[in-house]
């Protein structure tokens, strides 16, 4: 796995924002305050051990490039829906992941980058449906606003 982590950056005054941190970033025609989950460690825990989640939260997971993907929801107690994208942003597949299933939720696409988990029901109560489009740009930002290369990510 590439690391995102900028070295340059470093100088700077600001403080980079965490994975805790929420991003402003829509989904189709909703707006999700989503965690950014990119460097390993965040892409191995994700949710686990979170208790709750607002209705309008969720945690994306960004991949350096596109492949196969395959999610399951060891100490994870929220029902969740897990949303693959693109590249392009293009949402394509949605599935369910029920509290402490240790079975593997696996894309049918070889062209994920991006996983989006949100509670369980979220992309139908919003009628966020494949073919939704990911604002690449916002998550381009919010990844700097983290301290780290969008372009690792294919984003500029």
């Amino acid at each position: 796995m590439v690391n995102f982590r900028s070295g340059s950056d470093s100088a700077k005054n600001t403080t980079p924002k965490t994975v805790e941190d929420r991003f402003a970033i829509k989904i189709g025609d909703r707006t999700v305050q989503m965690q950014i989950a990119a460097l390993p460690a965040e892409l191995q825990k994700g949710l686990m051990f979170r208790k709750t989640m607002g209705e309008d939260e969720g945690m994306l997971f960004v991949f350096t490039s596109p492949q196969p993907q395959g999610f399951f929801m060891r100490n994870t107690t929220l029902p969740l829906d897990i949303g693959y994208i693109g590249p392009d942003g293009e949402l394509k597949e949605i599935y369910p992941m029920y509290p402490l299933d240790e079975r593997t939720v696996k894309s049918r696409s070889r062209q994920i980058q991006f996983c989006l988990e949100m509670n369980q029901g979220w992309f139908k109560r919003h009628d966020v449906k494949p073919g939704a489009k990911l604002d690449l740009k916002a998550v381009a930002a919010a990844l700097k606003a983290r301290g780290l290369k969008p372009e690792q990510a294919g984003l500029r």
